[in-house]
């Protein structure tokens, strides 16, 4: 049956999730990290290189034909053997994992024709794992998990985003502004019901492919604030130079208002 294979493939990605975060937090704990930058200025460790090896070595083992886009050892994707395969941040939120803040974690999606089927998240530090598939509603540590109701909104709800934000755009939301530092965090705060309008301006492939798959299990409205959209996967684009204004909202009302308040400066 074909949940019964997209559940075995949820579970491995959740077990792989668990296993990257135990390594992550050996180096979290117990190193002394030598951050550089790379070529977007974006910091790398030797935590995320660790993390992205083990990963990837562990999908090549199971799956032997299908392809990988990881953020640190292959972020383009050349003309695939199989339209199956998976999209990788090893290590998202990097500057609070170097500073010692808890919100970072391990981001695998699945991909079946070019587009996200399932993903699992894992925050070690918080200890949350988020995980969606066809057949598996999202949960948060196996509970269920929904967006803000649209018809009994909360008395108190926030707008997540990146440092970015209000420095490349100009933003008329009026919610209270929460900027977590992780992108997955950030956008799975929108399907676990915390924030209503969730923003990523740079967002990478690895960073936002997780959540095009939580977000609208979990009943809310994901998508790009202008140009090309991230789906389905292109070869020979290097996704580490390009970068998706990713808009996530409660509902389509909410998203569609969030739209109308988010101008780019330029």
């Amino acid at each position: 049956m074909p949940n019964e294979t997209i559940l075995s493939d949820l579970d491995f990605a959740a077990k792989l999730c668990l296993e990257s975060g135990k390594l992550l937090l050996q180096f979290f704990q117990h190193h002394t990290l030598q951050p550089s930058r790379k070529a977007d200025r974006s910091l790398v460790t030797e935590a995320d290189v660790a993390a992205d090896t083990f990963i990837r070595d562990s999908i090549q083992a199971a799956y032997p034909g299908d392809f990988i886009i990881s953020e640190e050892l292959n972020p383009t994707l050349t003309i695939p053997t199989t339209k199956n395969g998976w999209i990788i941040d090893p290590l998202d939120g990097t500057t609070n994992f170097v500073l010692g803040l808890p919100y970072w974690g391990v981001l695998i999606t699945k991909v079946e024709a070019g587009y996200p089927i399932l993903s699992a998240q894992y925050f070690p530090v918080v200890d949350e794992l988020y995980q969606v598939g066809h057949g598996h509603p999202p949960t948060l540590n196996g509970n269920p998990i929904h967006v803000e109701n649209e018809n009994e909104p909360g008395f108190i709800t926030i707008f997540s985003c990146c440092s970015r934000t209000f420095r490349q755009y100009q933003v008329d939301i009026r919610y209270k502004t929460r900027i977590f530092g992780s992108a997955g965090y950030s956008l799975a705060s929108v399907a676990r019901g915390i924030a209503r309008v969730a923003f990523e301006a740079t967002a990478k492939i690895w960073d936002l492919a997780a959540a095009w798959v939580l977000i609208p299990s979990s009943g809310g409205e994901i998508g790009v604030l202008q140009g090309d959209e991230p789906f389905p996967i292109q070869p020979n684009i290097h996704y580490q130079s390009k970068s998706y204004p990713v808009l996530a909202a409660a509902s389509k009302i909410w998203f569609n208002e969030a739209l109308q308040k988010i101008k780019s400066r330029n």
